[in-house]
């Protein structure tokens, strides 16, 4: 007969600084497993084995925690991206290397969005970060990859290689990260949080990448060219 798990026992110390990482820690793993809602202080402090009352050194409610959380989880998603911009061939002519760039960040994007829903979701909930940096507000370095970049800026990035390439004009190119992030994004959560789920789940990155050419070709495109 197995026996029940012991309860995790409160711990008396901690060396500077490992509080909050172990809270962090466990209130990812909270994250990865049910979202943003299952970002709970009391929890997390049960899990990293220690009394309530000492989280509060460190977040003052579960609002500060789950911005912590949703940082390390949008570091998480510019990384997934940065993988997938990194195994481009370098040696692409400009042209194809800014169209490529733009596949990349979308289709680490929408890997990262099946992959770690519960993180995505965390990621991307309610914020009012994108008013915050229109008035000036730094970004938080916690939740870049390792370009510097958070996912936002990544995309901004590969766009702007679409203009100094010559295939987007910029009269284009202000707020084309808006459009080509609502598309790609509009799918993710129709796939992990809505009724496409169980109809294209299972080909979400196939039905990814015909979006993805989409918008790509959308962002190409000059709407005053002759079509055939």
């Amino acid at each position: 007969m197995t026996s029940a798990p012991k309860p995790l026992q409160p711990r008396s110390t901690y060396r500077h600084g490992d509080l909050r990482r172990a809270l962090l820690e466990a209130g990812v793993e909270l994250a990865r497993a049910g979202g943003p809602e299952a970002v709970v202080l009391r929890e997390a402090t049960r899990r990293a084995g220690v009394a309530p009352n000492a989280a509060y050194r460190h977040f003052e409610n579960r609002q500060a925690l789950l911005y912590a959380v949703r940082s390390a989880a949008l570091a998480a998603v510019a990384r997934a991206m940065e993988a997938e911009l990194a195994a481009l061939p370098q040696d692409l002519p400009p042209v194809d290397f800014a169209r490529a760039n733009v596949r990349a960040v979308g289709t680490g994007y929408l890997r990262f969005a099946q992959a770690e829903s519960g993180l995505f979701r965390t990621a991307f909930g309610p914020s009012d970060d994108l008013a915050q940096r229109t008035q000036g507000a730094p970004a938080d370095s916690e939740r870049k990859g390792q370009s510097g970049l958070d996912p936002f800026e990544l995309l901004g990035a590969a766009i702007d290689k679409l203009v100094d390439a010559g295939v987007l004009s910029p009269q284009r190119r202000p707020g084309a990260e808006f459009l080509a992030w609502s598309a790609v994004h509009g799918l993710a959560m129709l796939v992990i949080d809505g009724p496409l789920g169980p109809l294209i789940g299972p080909q979400m990155q196939q039905i990814g990448q015909r979006l993805i050419d989409m918008v790509e070709k959308g962002l190409c495109e000059d709407p005053g060219s002759p079509r055939l």
